[in-house]
């Protein structure tokens, strides 16, 4: 597409909410912006605007509950106002800057005014959003050949632990033995106040199962094992007996696996819950915190969200889809966020699909400046998908799920006798199911290439991922989960990156393999390419070549230019003075080496789905449904947007989180989706 196509599509659709970038480049990658990355911080601002959207307006005696963010600079005023009566220190998370703190809702905008304040945010609610050994080809390397010297490695996430926060787990569940049956729950600490790490709801069992569960569960089809039956898990509890918590919660879990997750060889974190998200994610506690600990080493894993789709009697239209309710900490760039996928109970993967209540991007988060204008964030998410439709995994004794519905009970081929209750397995649906999929396929990465980074374990797992045809890259970002390949492609990644490895240097010790798997004797070929903010990235010098944005303390869409002025001219790329066709190599040699191209990505303009506004799009299609952006066409048949369909008003959170626990239980109807 040249430019004069762009300068008609442009005036076509001035008026329809979706804008799209037919070129986008490569920037050098400045110390300041890599700062600037990091840390997310805001600039100066005035109190109204520090405090978030779902805070202003409230006032009276009404409590609240509020993060408090500050630049570490505190003064005796502000220590003041936290000793006054009525406010109460609930919790303070020192490698954040943060606390959470009970207050009356008029002195909100007092505390805001302090300099030393950066954002005070709601202390949101945050829920759960939710054969896969064989169908993600995880069996497949469970015995792997040396590259060189001979003989094998068995694979299966030793020595790589899992946190996983969520509502607990039932580690005395035979899904949790070790070798001569040492539990793998090396560790469990509760952060809801109730005094308990046992999985009253039976979320978290089923989560931390499908992650990690061993061969000693069996069912109707055979045993139920997880992605990494090896890998130790540490059960960090944040969400009550009901499946609820608060960011808060969370927080302080990852405020303690800062300082502790070494200590238990935490490399993985498996967030399998979610809140509005709402702050853009360079303000919200929970992504700041979750950013942190991907500078720090860890990889962030985090469900997209179970919104997606759209009912008619919530939103007053005929919708199918809903996008852009990406849930925190998923709209952050620096966790792999996991859509859910459908495989329809089969090994194959030829008929796979979307799951039709996995959230859809783009991440509609917001700030909003000095002047009163929001600044959506506007990433494409989902990173990749998963399976995660009517999984069946290990099972809580008397957990509230099962007992409110009894038919997501599996009745397991070992079942009966005194210790029956540590052998039950149960269905769950949602990407509450796959995001654990991927933690466990990330702990068999780690386990072959320890010296793996985060952004390496992103870039390969959506390198190597399936494209699934009849979905566009908001609803399955690069495609759907290969273990198979993530896997074979990590082991060939050098061990000895350092910060002095540039841009351009080799990044295998061995050749590339065959940019396809095989699995139940069905072959895909890999996306061979990655997400990068706005933009989907292409090329066999992905994985060929190191890219500055590998690094530690870096986001991957560091590489990526945006921002575009009213006639859709990409105004970055042109103050940098380089020009760059579409399609074309980047050629700067700074944050990403030559032979990486840069496909067609997408500016999406105002209008969020959270706190009350109108659904991000008012039509069941986006970019015609079954074109990847990837591919070069953004657009097929002249289907973008359908115009004339009213919307109602947005979601809210109750609705939002009873959608979700709807999903848990009863997924995608398998008959009706075929």
């Amino acid at each position: 597409m040249h430019c004069p196509i762009t300068t008609y599509l442009l005036k076509r659709l001035a008026s329809l909410t979706l804008l799209v970038a037919l070129t986008l480049a490569a920037l050098p990658l400045t110390e300041g912006r890599a700062q600037s990355a990091r840390s997310g911080r805001p600039g100066h601002a005035p109190p109204t605007a520090k405090v978030s959207p779902d805070l202003r307006g409230r006032g009276g005696d009404e409590r609240v509950s509020v993060i408090l963010q500050t630049n570490g600079t505190e003064g005796g005023q502000l220590d003041a106002l936290l000793r006054r009566e009525g406010v109460r220190l609930k919790g303070r998370f020192d490698h954040f800057g943060s606390r959470a703190v009970e207050l009356p809702a008029s002195a909100v905008a007092e505390l805001a005014s302090f300099p030393e304040v950066e954002y005070v945010s709601a202390d949101r609610e945050v829920r759960s959003t939710g054969h896969v050994s064989a169908t993600t080809g995880a069996d497949a390397v469970r015995s792997l050949p040396a590259l060189a010297g001979g003989g094998s490695l068995a694979v299966d996430g030793a020595g790589v632990g899992i946190a996983v926060l969520d509502s607990g787990v039932h580690s005395s569940h035979v899904a949790f033995d070790g070798a001569g049956n040492r539990a793998r729950v090396v560790f469990g600490k509760d952060f809801t106040g109730e005094g308990t790490t046992e999985d009253a709801y039976g979320h978290g069992t089923h989560v931390a199962s499908t992650a990690a569960g061993g061969d000693k569960l069996s069912g109707r089809s055979g045993t139920l094992v997880g992605v990494a039956p090896g890998a130790p898990l540490v059960n960090l509890r944040v969400l009550d007996r009901r499946g609820v918590g608060r960011v808060s919660n969370v927080i302080a879990a990852l405020d303690w696996l800062l300082t502790n997750g070494g200590r238990y060889k935490v490399r993985v974190v498996n967030l399998s819950l979610g809140a509005p998200a709402v702050d853009s994610y360079k303000i919200d506690p929970l992504c700041r915190a979750v950013r942190r600990l991907a500078d720090a080493g860890f990889v962030v894993v985090a469900a997209a969200g179970n919104d997606g789709r759209a009912r008619a009697e919530q939103y007053g239209a005929n919708l199918t889809k809903a996008y852009g309710l990406i849930h925190a900490p998923g709209n952050d760039p620096s966790v792999i966020t996991v859509g859910a996928s459908n495989t329809f109970g089969t090994d194959a993967r030829a008929d796979d699909g979307v799951a039709t209540y996995s959230s859809r991007g783009p991440t509609r988060s917001f700030r909003t400046d000095e002047a009163g204008v929001r600044h959506y964030d506007n990433l494409v998410k989902p990173d990749l998908v998963a399976p995660g439709n009517k999984i069946a995994a290990a099972e809580a004794a008397r957990n509230l799920l099962v007992t409110n519905n009894p038919e997501i009970h599996v009745t397991p081929g070992e079942g009966g006798g005194p210790n029956g209750a540590n052998k039950r397995a149960m269905y769950m649906s949602g990407t509450s199911v796959s995001a654990p999929v991927v933690s466990g396929a990330a702990a068999l990465m780690l386990q072959v290439n320890p010296s793996l980074t985060p952004n390496l374990v992103k870039a390969i797992l959506m390198y190597t991922a399936q494209p699934l045809a009849g979905f566009n890259q908001l609803e399955q970002g690069a495609g759907q989960l290969n273990a198979d390949g993530a896997v074979r492609m990590a082991q060939r990644v050098r061990g000895d990156l350092s910060p002095l490895t540039r841009v351009g240097d080799p990044l295998l010790v061995a050749p590339h393999p065959p940019a396809a798997t095989t699995i139940a004797g069905a072959r895909f070929v890999w996306s061979q390419g990655v997400v990068m903010n706005r933009a989907f990235v292409t090329g066999n010098a992905l994985m060929t070549m190191f890219q500055q944005v590998y690094a530690t303390g870096y986001l991957l869409g560091d590489g990526v230019a945006e921002g575009y002025d009213t006639q859709g001219v990409n105004t970055s790329l042109m103050s940098s003075g380089v020009a760059v066709a579409d399609g074309v190599a980047i050629a700067d040699g700074v944050a990403i080496a030559d032979g990486v191209a840069i496909a067609d990505g997408v500016a999406i303009a105002d209008g969020s789905p959270w706190l009350g506004d109108p659904l991000f799009l008012p039509a069941s299609f986006l970019l015609a449904d079954g074109i990847v952006m990837a591919d070069g066409i953004v657009m097929a048949d002249g289907i973008v947007i359908s115009d004339g369909v009213a919307v109602a008003d947005g979601v809210a959170v109750a609705d939002n989180a009873l959608s979700a626990d709807s999903v848990l239980v009863g997924g995608d109807d398998t008959e009706h989706m075929r």
